[in-house]
């Protein structure tokens, strides 16, 4: 990739991270979600119970998955708003460039969102504190939410239903992250050793590697709509 792919693909990024610095619109209504859900779920299934270790990683997953196109619907519907969507697709910059600098954005502020809310629900669901390989799992989760729902955001921007085409279009693809995701981190919470996880992170980075590459050959087609 050339010098000036990543030009403008992190002039990109550096615009979304000044826009939600002066407005903190999106983060700020993410992480209320997110952190909403779990208190709710925390009172809801109890510590130490029978259910909860094979209940606590999804209630993880559900609240990132919807958190996370929460927070894709608003990166989307702000440049929609504001016009700079058309201004993104006439600036002479590679369509690829322009992926990468808002999928590393949403990725950025998804991946603040769940650094704030894992220690709150480890707090809440009586849990180490320090829990790299969860981090790891997020993260690799993260990878693959922002890649594909980068996309999917685009598309639903130029629709009038975003707020529900959305995670319609979205959450259906996205299934193998989720369910890996989910599996990997209730290992993490038996504290199983990394060979039993071995398959499911390698399935993360297997839907990350695909969800990457596919995203950035149709995002092209994607603006042009």
């Amino acid at each position: 990739m050339t010098h000036s792919f990543w030009t403008h693909a992190l002039s990109i990024l550096w615009k979304d991270v000044l826009v939600e610095f002066r407005t903190r619109e999106t983060v700020t209504s993410v992480l209320i979600f997110a952190v909403l859900v779990v208190v709710i779920f925390s009172f809801t299934f109890e510590a130490g119970s029978p259910m909860f270790e094979s209940i606590a990683p999804g209630v993880l997953w559900a609240t990132f998955a919807f958190a996370g196109v929460l927070s894709l619907n608003r990166s989307f519907a702000r440049e929609r708003e504001k016009g700079c969507l058309d201004g993104l697709v006439l600036c002479p910059a590679d369509r690829a460039a322009i992926y990468t600098g808002k999928m590393l954005g949403c990725l950025l502020f998804m991946l603040i969102v769940e650094a704030i809310v894992l220690p709150v629900f480890a707090v809440l669901f009586n849990l180490p504190l320090c829990l790299p390989r969860l981090g790891l799992v997020a993260f690799l989760a993260t990878v693959g939410f922002a890649a594909v729902g980068t996309v999917f955001a685009a598309l639903a921007a130029h629709t009038r239903a975003r707020e529900i085409m959305l995670p319609l279009l979205f959450l259906p693809i996205v299934i193998p992250v989720i369910i890996a995701a989910v599996k990997a981190s209730g290992l993490v919470l038996e504290e199983a050793p990394w060979g039993h996880m071995a398959a499911w992170l390698s399935t993360l980075v297997a839907c990350d590697v695909v969800f990457l590459t596919a995203a950035g050959l149709v995002f092209e087609y994607v603006l042009e709509e």
